[in-house]
């Protein structure tokens, strides 16, 4: 947990000869080799065409940090670590002792510096999940068998009308920051996610490299919400999504580091082309001698992790923050970056729609309605290290299983733009229409949202008529130069089919007819495609699916 900008800048100096880690900040970019001319030299092709399609530029703020710059730390005597940089903060995060940091901020280039960690932390021994008693979830036998425990939470959003119309997260990449993932690489439920080739990174933020099958199982717990995908024991609300998996958190001390890992850990998500970050984390106090924050610091500016969710935001991805588990505490509000503006702060709820009473409470310090929304959070079905399902309770859980009905929404709605998705989804709410700081705008759901935007087109609200929304798929995604397979839904296979691929522009690109055949499996050859972010449309028998891919 990490303090303020003021309260980092005021922080006493650490003792000669101990290496801590550091957050420097430069004068500026100038000189620098990267131009917002040729955004490929530092950003993917996925992440260009996410701020094309939302009308975003790239700007001198996305400039990496001068090299030059971070080669005259690296030169200096003490040998400094440079362990990452910040684009948009214009930093870098420098391990080294006190008399070394003297040299680094004597340099002209170097504008300030302020210490993160305040001591050396041995590694954290995991803590045990909040658990509860198993909950009966109501609802039709064949359904709730389907998706096991984790059927009420996606039943109370719409997530079940979301997955049977055919939006399961496909084409859409989802970043978990989290404080580790152990289990996630042999969970059985969270394995096609390796098999279809859909765990897209790794990156450890605490202790470098990108080993993430290790430390706290918070990270795990949280993904299975989204990526959990065995059908009979569980199903999560993004089970085809891609994702990318960041530790940026160590339970074992709260400090200011964690809030720069938050924000080294975001701009990675950003340069990887990243839709919707999923972040379980939240900021108050941390120990001492480092400086706690005070409700006044909920002002969504003076925070590093909130400001660097901000910065999220205005680059085109959608953030989604636990508000917090403080509501029965004496802090009693929502901790940063949760008090960021433009992102999706969610609270908790039982399986009733009823607050739960250690969810964090809102206005922000500045008067802003939080949390934004709501999603079960309370008895919330997730998955152990080891495989098995137990029900949980914190803002945690409510944040990822939000999320990823988010990501769906927004695969169901590509031409909208992340702010629109949230807005979307907020007005549209169960307190839509009287918001409070308790719920915020309330629980939304798939199924309203999507028919408010398309009265002349509703999706189907009967069980029959849903049935039929098995999705298309397409895999390896991400794709490089080998072969593309087509999945098709039952209702698609032994019919002749049209095939178009558009880019991120809308133009298309490919256009096939496919001869009627009974197998799932359809091989595809679509020619050499450009880098970037494609859709594939598939349409016959008065059926038309579509999946978004990725060529790399």
């Amino acid at each position: 947990m990490v303090g303020a900008w003021a309260a980092l800048a005021a922080a006493p100096a650490a003792a000669q000869g101990t290496v801590r880690r550091h957050l420097v900040y430069f004068r500026d970019k100038t000189g620098t080799p990267y131009s917002v001319a040729q955004p490929q030299a530092f950003l993917s092709a996925r992440a260009v065409a996410r701020r094309s399609r939302q009308g975003i530029a790239v700007l001198p703020r996305d400039l990496p940090v001068n090299p030059a710059y971070v080669n005259q730390i690296r030169g200096l005597a003490g040998s400094p670590r440079v362990l990452y940089t910040s684009r948009w903060f214009n930093a870098a995060v420098i391990s080294c002792d006190s008399t070394t940091l003297t040299r680094i901020t004597q340099l002209p280039t170097v504008r300030r510096a302020s210490t993160l960690n305040r001591q050396l932390v041995a590694k954290p021994v995991p803590s045990a999940p909040v658990q509860v008693p198993d909950v009966v979830a109501r609802g039709t036998q064949a359904t709730r068998a389907q998706y096991g425990s984790a059927y009420r939470q996606n039943l109370q959003i719409g997530a079940l009308a979301m997955h049977d119309a055919g939006f399961r997260g496909e084409g859409m990449h989802i970043a978990v920051f989290d404080a580790g993932f152990p289990g996630v690489n042999q969970i059985s439920a969270l394995q096609p996610l390796f098999l279809q080739q859909r765990l897209v990174s790794t990156r450890n933020f605490v202790d470098g490299g990108t080993s993430v099958y290790l430390r706290n199982p918070h990270g795990t717990n949280c993904l299975s919400t989204m990526a959990g995908n065995q059908t009979g024991f569980y199903i999560g609300t993004a089970p085809r999504a891609s994702y990318s998996l960041c530790i940026t958190e160590d339970t074992g001390s709260e400090h200011p580091v964690e809030e720069a890992n938050w924000l080294a850990a975001a701009e990675f998500a950003d340069s990887s082309g990243v839709d919707v970050i999923s972040s379980s984390l939240g900021y108050t106090t941390f120990d001492p001698p480092s400086v706690s924050y005070t409700y006044a610091d909920m002002n969504g500016r003076n925070a590093i992790s909130t400001r660097a969710a901000t910065m999220a935001a205005r680059v085109g991805m959608m953030v989604v923050n636990a508000a917090g588990n403080e509501g029965d505490d004496p802090w009693h509000y929502i901790s940063a970056p949760a008090d960021a503006d433009s992102i999706m702060s969610v609270g908790a709820v039982d399986s009733l729609g009823s607050h739960a009473f250690f969810s964090s409470y809102g206005p922000t310090a500045d008067g802003r309605i939080k949390p934004t929304l709501a999603a079960m959070g309370f008895a919330a079905a997730v998955l152990s290290a080891n495989g098995s399902a137990f029900r949980g309770s914190g803002t945690s859980y409510a944040c990822p299983i939000l999320a990823g009905m988010a990501a769906g929404f927004w695969q169901a709605n590509p031409t909208l733009t992340a702010q629109q998705v949230i807005a979307a989804l907020r007005a549209t709410a169960s307190q839509a229409n009287n918001p409070d700081n308790v719920l915020g705008y309330g629980i939304p759901n798939f199924l309203t949202a999507y028919n408010v935007l398309h009265p002349n087109a509703p999706l189907a609200t009967t069980a029959r008529q849903l049935n039929s929304g098995e999705p298309l798929g397409i895999f390896p995604n991400p794709n490089k130069d080998g072969p593309l397979t087509l999945v098709l839904p039952v209702v698609l296979r032994g019919h002749a089919l049209r095939l178009r691929v558009f880019d991120a522009r809308g133009a298309v690109v490919v256009q096939q007819e496919l001869p009627a055949g009974s197998s799932g499996e359809v091989p595809l050859r679509l020619g050499r495609l450009a880098k970037g972010v494609y859709t594939c449309e598939v349409s016959g028998n008065s059926t038309r699916r579509t999946v978004k891919f990725v060529q790399q």
